[in-house]
């Protein structure tokens, strides 16, 4: 059966000055996308077959509703207000979620009418650098403790939602994606070792070939977005022979895509992927390899190969029925240059303000605490880069270890490819990755990149 967007609207009425009683009002619809209004509500949007509600949460509110717009539904937005109810309990201040699938669009036209969400939690910081240098943000350490903050998150979350020195959003929910999965039972047949530094990888990978074995699986192939999985793989590489500035500098375009730093990322990258018998099905099989199949070689008997460089969602497109730790597990992609030691290449929702209130205030100091993280930790699919969530309330061994990874990394940057102008970190950059695999020249690849920036960033 075609699934639709069922949407539940659950009105939760303010009680009045006259002592009326609070109402609540259920009405469901099927729409082909997400349809909210900005009211004080509480919003449950699920996106499964048509069914008839029949279950109702409501949470009484007596000092107003912060509205907060963002890209979550399902699961993810039952959870994020399960984490709510207990600031609502506790300072009668009601959250109203309005979700869309078109977030950058919604945003843009709510901001130009002057009727902006009082929150927002963006998928990726590079809106946000758009939003600040308009003025459409209100900086967050107007009113919040930066030394605390840094304290439960460090230095480069601050810096990854600041904005020409000003701290303008807070991470919530992130993503590792420097992670190399592997089969521990295939390493433990084979006599395998977790390689801890880049030439131990190599070596780990050479030893795997003379066994007879193929080391990696690598599938590029992804419809229209098709090369995005090699970009991860250059922007690690990156972060570990160049460095958090020069990365920095890369994404801002302030250096050449021709940079010798950049190259070389570009070369260690293809000393993996274009090695045809480091990659299973060769060169060929990693262009027109769906990346969510890519990794399920590893899981045949005999292994078709033994490891794979992904972000931690990988794990939902493995084969069903295996057992975390037992049947699949990872290390952290390894440093390459000492000096640069082992930062995280990440992915995440940043929360920030469009409207200065009282209560839009205490919402985001609440988000920015450990509580509300805890609780959604507890609930599965969700790791915070706060210090202070404890490790111990993460369902699972391998979403402690990667958000025990998160925390540890004295540096972590986004994905560059997100920060970039759509024509090159989506355009050119993915084409790139797919002619170079391919057989083509570096510099030529390189040169055609930096044609694209040169346009893209004036």
């Amino acid at each position: 059966m075609l699934k639709k967007w069922v949407v539940l609207l659950v009105l939760v009425f303010i009680v009045a000055a006259c002592a009326q009683q609070p109402a609540t009002q259920v009405v469901t619809k099927v729409v082909e996308k997400p349809v909210t209004q900005v009211v004080e509500k509480t919003v449950v949007v699920e996106k499964t077959v048509p069914v008839e509600v029949t279950k109702v949460v409501e949470v009484p509110t007596s000092r107003g509703t912060v509205t907060v717009l963002g890209v979550w539904g399902g699961d993810e937005l039952s959870n994020f207000q399960q984490a709510v109810f207990p600031f609502t309990e506790e300072t009668g201040i009601g959250m109203a979620f309005e979700g869309t699938r078109d977030l950058a669009t919604v945003l843009t036209t709510r901001i130009e009418a002057g009727n902006p969400p009082d929150l927002a939690i963006l998928p990726n910081p590079g809106q946000l650098y758009e939003l600040a240098e308009q003025g459409a943000l209100v900086p967050l350490d107007s009113f919040m403790d930066v030394d605390a903050l840094r304290e439960q998150y460090g230095q480069s979350w601050l810096d990854l939602g600041s904005f020409d020195g000003k701290l303008y959003g807070v991470f919530y929910k992130v993503a590792i994606k420097s992670l190399v999965w592997y089969n521990p039972k295939a390493f433990a047949a084979g006599g395998y070792e977790v390689p801890t530094t880049w030439d131990e990888l190599v070596a780990l990978s050479d030893q795997i070939v003379a066994d007879g074995g193929t080391p990696w699986c690598i599938g590029l192939e992804s419809g229209s977005a098709s090369g995005w999985p090699g970009t991860d793989w250059i922007e690690d590489i990156m972060l570990r022979t160049a460095g958090p500035q020069v990365y920095d500098q890369w994404v801002r375009h302030e250096i050449p895509w021709t940079d010798e730093k950049v190259k070389r990322a570009w070369e260690l990258f293809g000393q993996i992927a274009r090695n045809e018998e480091y990659v299973w099905g060769g060169t060929t099989g990693v262009l027109s390899t769906n990346f969510g199949d890519s990794p399920r070689p590893m899981f045949d008997d005999p292994p078709g190969c033994y490891m794979h460089r992904q972000a931690s969602f990988i794990t939902g497109f493995f084969p069903e029925g295996l057992t975390p730790g037992e049947d699949y597990d990872f290390f952290v992609f390894p440093p390459i240059e000492e000096e640069f030691g082992t930062p995280a290449l990440i992915a995440g929702d940043v929360i920030v303000m469009f409207n200065d209130t009282p209560e839009a205030r205490e919402l985001v100091k609440y988000l920015a605490s450990p509580k509300p993280q805890e609780i959604w930790a507890a609930a599965g699919g969700f790791i915070s880069a706060n210090k202070d969530v404890s490790l111990d309330v993460y369902p699972d061994d391998l979403t402690r270890k990667m958000a025990q990874a998160i925390v540890e990394a004295e540096v972590a940057r986004f994905d560059g490819s997100d920060l970039m102008p759509a024509a090159v970190g989506a355009g050119a950059f993915w084409r790139g990755v797919l002619d170079y695999v391919g057989g083509a020249d570096l510099d030529a690849v390189l040169e055609e990149i930096e044609a694209a920036a040169a346009e893209a960033y004036k």
